[in-house]
């Protein structure tokens, strides 16, 4: 085995497009070795910002041979009187054989002469040169540029060198002029450029020159270094996992630095601060024991020291500006309320078929109070809230920083003496953000959150905006997927059919969306979610409670052979085009049908208390307690009788089994070993 090195040198990569890229890298990688036969050891997938690198400790040199079976003439035609044809002569001069080494290979379609052709496999480099320049270019990224000039190759940034080393040889090929080689670059400041390096001492030379390699040793030392930076100072860091990621990525030799800024900006909220620092500056806010805001920060320089302060001061520089213009704009939006902001909503477009946000607002409104009836707050405060909930978007300050929508009108609010129940709201209105963000605190807020996002859903899919494929310039889904949460996780029980309506699409829209929180985020199994839901799912805290039952008795003895059972009968009623009908007691003749329907009754009664009860573990147990007696059942009765009536009789039986007993979970829906 031979090792092999291949380093695509780029212009910077946009930080959040490389883990993508090297997951691809990847898997084309792999599927390129097999595809041509060739061994190899676990891959190594690295990056930097100028680089996305391959390295594996041993490819085989050789592509490992392949035997084929070639098939020629049919036999009649290869042999007349029991000598071999013209036929059969130029088949063997084919193979490189004679026909005495030819056999027969039976087919469908008759006997035909054969021969097994061995293939001796290429030299692993040849292959590699041949598909490496196809394999780089068809990195998936999110959108490429075209660098070497009209009708070229396209790649995500401009490629500036190549390394592809197998063992101790160069693999050749070239990407628009540019051929791959056995020297890289160091960093752009501190390290060399043209630099030879082997498979062996590659990352070594990198470190040498000012590049960290891996992600991971990067990402430690920009923790460590932060961590480090902060103690002497008596203060902590607050490490926000997404801006660490970036920094990572934008970076290949992270140093932390701790700035400071005057005690003066921090009668500013937390929360501004905080959103200049990270979202426009990539710095890390800091904390005092107490938890609240320091008057420094940490940021991250992709060089190794500072000393002379001079990167520190530029800094402080720039964040000193930032503060001031975030100072103004707040003290320049005290000048006007939300309340009187409301009207300015007429300008604001909201999507040119659905009008602006004041009549968005409008609408918010109205569903609002609808919500707060069904769970008894206050219509008042509710239409209040969503008055006021968008106002924010006319302020200098959300234009300015558009990350701190609804968090600027919550705090407006509260500073403007609304209510704190309105301002908390406002502030929510928006979670959750993702699939791990927190839902809003409070159920005014889950009520706002639900009310905008309904509307934004029912708006678009009125005009046909609705989301395909990988498409979704509106965010339907995540909106879709916070009414699913708020719903599930919330205290507000609200059935999900007062957010679709009749609306068939967003109907199954939602399906899709409930079925993905069950699934991918809480973890349950498909059968498990499609049995839960195919009893019905309207009320999704309940939903969640019978998919946890569920769980709980799955494992049991009685379970998996009572839902093949179900899935038995629901396959019989199916072929039968039964409908369902009344069972009479008295065409029951056989013992089994009758033990079966005596268990049924005794143990309906108890499903149906435990259901009120919402029991739902008992209620399963209790269901699945039933398995002898429909073993017996299917062991003892035949279901099709001659008789018509008797036959109904117990199709009806079946009927009954099925649907009474699927109120909690379709049992027929379970995969069974």
């Amino acid at each position: 085995m031979l090792p092999f090195l291949l380093e695509i040198g780029t212009e910077e990569i946009p930080d959040w497009m490389i883990p993508g890229a090297l997951e691809h890298l990847e898997k084309l990688f792999t599927e390129l070795l097999a595809k041509h036969r060739l061994s190899h050891e676990a891959l190594e997938l690295d990056a930097t910002p100028r680089r996305l690198v391959v390295r594996c400790k041993g490819i085989d040199p050789m592509q490992k041979a392949s035997e084929s079976l070639v098939t020629g003439p049919p036999v009649s035609a290869a042999f007349k009187n029991g000598e071999p044809t013209p036929a059969a002569h130029a088949f063997a001069k084919k193979m490189n054989t004679d026909v005495a080494s030819l056999a027969r290979e039976t087919t469908p379609k008759g006997e035909y002469l054969a021969f097994t052709q061995r293939i001796e496999g290429a030299p692993a480099a040849s292959i590699l040169a041949e598909a490496l320049p196809g394999l780089i270019l068809s990195i998936p990224f999110p959108k490429n540029m075209v660098w070497a000039g009209k009708g070229t190759s396209r790649f995500i940034r401009p490629i500036r060198w190549l390394v592809a080393l197998l063992g101790e040889e160069v693999v050749p090929f070239a990407i628009e002029g540019v051929r791959s080689g056995n020297r890289t670059e160091g960093h752009r400041r501190l390290g060399k450029r043209g630099l030879a390096v082997n498979c062996s001492n590659y990352e070594g030379t990198l470190r040498e020159n000012g590049v960290i390699l891996r992600a991971e040793e990067r990402r430690k030392r920009i923790v460590e270094g932060a961590e480090a930076v902060t103690a002497a100072k008596g203060v902590k860091v607050s490490l926000d996992p997404e801006l660490l990621e970036t920094l990572v990525y934008i970076t290949e030799f992270p140093t932390a630095i701790l700035g400071s800024f005057a005690e003066e900006y921090l009668s500013l909220p937390e929360e501004v601060l905080i959103t200049v620092m990270r979202h426009h500056q990539k710095y890390f806010a800091v904390h005092r024991p107490d938890r609240t805001l320091a008057p420094h920060f940490v940021a991250v320089m992709n060089t190794a020291a500072d000393p002379d302060g001079l990167v520190v001061s530029g800094n402080e520089r720039v964040l000193r500006a930032r503060f001031n213009d975030a100072r103004f704009f707040w003290d320049f939006d005290q000048k006007t309320t939300l309340a009187g902001r409301v009207e300015s909503l007429g300008a604001v477009t909201f999507h040119a078929k659905l009008g602006n946000y004041l009549e968005k607002t409008n609408r918010t409104r109205e569903r609002i109070a609808r919500l707060a009836a069904l769970v008894g707050v206050d219509a008042a405060e509710a239409e209040r809230a969503a008055l006021l909930a968008k106002c924010d978007l006319t302020t200098e300050l959300v234009k300015e920083f558009t990350e701190l929508q609804g968090v600027v009108g919550g705090l407006y609010a509260r500073h403007q003496g609304e209510p704190e129940s309105v301002a908390r709201a406002i502030y929510d209105q928006y979670k959750p953000v993702s699939m791990e963000g927190e839902i809003p605190a409070t159920l005014l807020g889950q009520l706002l959150s639900l009310a905008d996002k309904a509307d934004t859903l029912a708006s678009c899919f009125s005009i046909g905006l609705i989301p395909k494929g990988s498409s979704d310039p509106f965010a339907l889904r995540r909106a879709a997927q916070g009414v699913v949460r708020i719903l599930a996780e919330s205290e507000a029980t609200i059935p999900l059919d007062v957010f679709h309506g009749e609306d068939a699409a967003l109907t199954e829209f939602f399906k899709d969306r409930v079925r993905y929180y069950f699934r991918d985020v809480r973890g349950f199994a498909y059968d498990e979610v499609n049995a839960v839901m195919a009893a019905g799912f309207a009320d999704l805290k309940d939903a969640g409670s019978r998919l946890a039952a569920l769980r709980e008795v799955r494992p049991t003895e009685n379970f998996e052979p009572i839902a093949a059972s179900f899935k038995r009968i629901k396959n019989i009623l199916r072929q039968a085009e039964f409908a369902g009908g009344a069972v009479a007691s008295e065409l029951l003749t056989e013992a089994a049908e009758r033990a079966l329907h005596d268990e049924f009754l005794r143990v309906r009664g108890g499903v149906h208390r435990m259901r009120e009860e919402r029991n739902y573990r008992g209620a399963l147990a209790e269901i699945a307690s039933l398995r002898p007696a429909v073993d017996a059942f299917f062991d003892q009765v035949l279901v099709n009788a001659n008789e018509e009536n008797v036959r109904r009789n117990r199709l009806g039986l079946l009927h009954q089994l099925l649907t009474e007993l699927s109120s909690i979970a379709d049992f027929s829906e379970i995969v069974t070993r």
